[in-house]
């Protein structure tokens, strides 16, 4: 059993640490890089995804001008653990639409309804919700009756009804992420214990699977859009 917990304000560091790992546990699904673990780079876009969610969860109360919500997942007999996460920003401009970015659930709660109960707490607080999902889970989110708006580079863009929002998310700038001191050191380790020619060869696999992945996506956008 699970109880479903709304944070507006940046939660406990007890929570924001299980969060933050459970997103890096799922990085091929969440981010979209989609790198494999198999991939050289994969701890480097580990951390940033985890720096990303730390950013946001920061962000929460409006502080740094962002719109930042939280919906957790706890367990029942013991609520200090979290089971699942929901983090989405709401719509500036429109009252009652959110962006989702990023939902996951500990691999070993799956298939218990958690998932299914984050996105209904988020739609009941934002009826007009959309979210750029892998081709991995489009199946899921249309079991949930959403609607594919079109492709967005290696995702699908999924929406609560058939029309995009009018209003403004405002999203977090990632790039100076990727540009901090302890990305260069974890590039320079990575760079170290697997050689430049591998570190090379990683970066064409990220984007030779990027392209194909931004086919995917547009081919599945078009086949349910009947283009």
């Amino acid at each position: 059993m699970f109880q479903l917990s709304l944070q507006l304000t940046p939660p406990p560091d007890a929570f924001a640490s299980q969060v933050q790992q459970l997103a890096i546990n799922h990085l091929t699904a969440l981010s979209s890089a989609a790198l494999a673990p198999s991939n050289p780079l994969y701890p480097l876009y580990q951390y940033g995804l985890g720096l990303e969610v730390h950013r946001y969860l920061q962000a929460m109360g409006g502080e740094q001008g962002l719109e930042v919500e939280l919906l957790l997942a706890l367990d029942a007999l013991d609520p200090s653990k979290v089971l699942g996460f929901a983090l989405y920003l709401p719509v500036v401009g429109a009252a009652d639409a959110c962006t989702l970015l990023y939902l996951a659930v500990l691999p070993s709660h799956r298939c218990q309804g958690i998932g299914r109960a984050l996105l209904g707490g988020v739609i009941a607080r934002y009826p007009h919700t959309e979210a750029a999902c892998a081709v991995s889970v489009l199946g899921w989110f249309e079991a949930q009756g959403w609607h594919v708006l079109g492709a967005r580079g290696p995702q699908v863009l999924m929406n609560t009804r058939h029309t995009r929002t009018l209003g403004n998310t405002r999203l977090l700038d990632v790039a100076p992420i990727y540009r901090t001191v302890e990305v260069q050191q974890i590039h320079a380790y990575l760079l170290k214990q697997h050689g430049r020619k591998a570190m090379i060869e990683a970066e064409k696999q990220r984007d030779y699977r990027l392209d194909q992945l931004e086919r995917h996506a547009a081919q599945q956008a078009r086949a349910r859009l009947g283009e």
